[in-house]
């Protein structure tokens, strides 16, 4: 079956953009980044990808699913299809895509579900916060990128969850001089 992968990066306190929505506190350079373009390049934004002559094709995921106001920094700087070399998802219940390389969903919780139902490889939740904490008992697994920073307040991890104990097992954790970690969690069964 495939994996819904909340693949973030985060601060200590579990905030994933400041107030604002941006993230410039995160570290993007850094040894960390050699693990980032080696291992997680698929999750990288097409423009990010040509930057850094990233040529691979996907091979952990082949869908991204994002909130609106993820997908809305690619909007502004003119790019209607930050993903090309994935099938892309954006939620939302109001808007429509312009670009028919974007679908659009009212119901991420059913999209999901369907895609799971679909042969290929894993889905890639690219945010935000909102989308993760709507999504979050369908993630099977976390791949946090934790920045040594507290932001004190900011946009959550899991925005809007309601409480429940939901159980993660780690699977890896790798520290950097940069003083990033990057923690892998695969869902607990209980």
């Amino acid at each position: 079956m495939r994996e819904l992968i909340y693949y973030v990066a985060t601060s200590l306190d579990g905030c994933i953009a400041a107030p604002d929505g941006t993230w410039s506190a995160f570290a993007d350079e850094g040894d960390h980044m050699a693990v980032v373009v080696d291992e997680y390049a698929d999750m990288l934004p097409d423009h990010v990808r040509r930057a850094l002559g990233v040529t691979a094709d996907p091979t952990l995921v082949d869908t991204v699913i994002m909130g609106w106001n993820t997908y809305t920094p690619a909007l502004d700087a003119g790019i209607d299809s930050p993903y090309p070399h994935l099938r892309q998802i954006v939620a939302s219940r109001s808007r429509v895509s312009t670009s028919p390389d974007v679908a659009v969903t009212a119901d991420p919780v059913a999209t999901v579900r369907d895609l799971r139902g679909d042969g290929g490889g894993g889905i890639y939740l690219a945010g935000g916060g909102a989308l993760a904490g709507t999504l979050i008992d369908e993630i099977d697994r976390l791949i946090l990128k934790l920045n040594p920073v507290v932001l004190g307040k900011g946009m959550p991890l899991f925005g809007g969850a309601s409480y429940a104990d939901r159980r993660f097992r780690p699977t890896r954790t790798r520290t950097f001089d940069s003083g990033v970690v990057i923690a892998e969690y695969v869902r607990a069964d209980v």
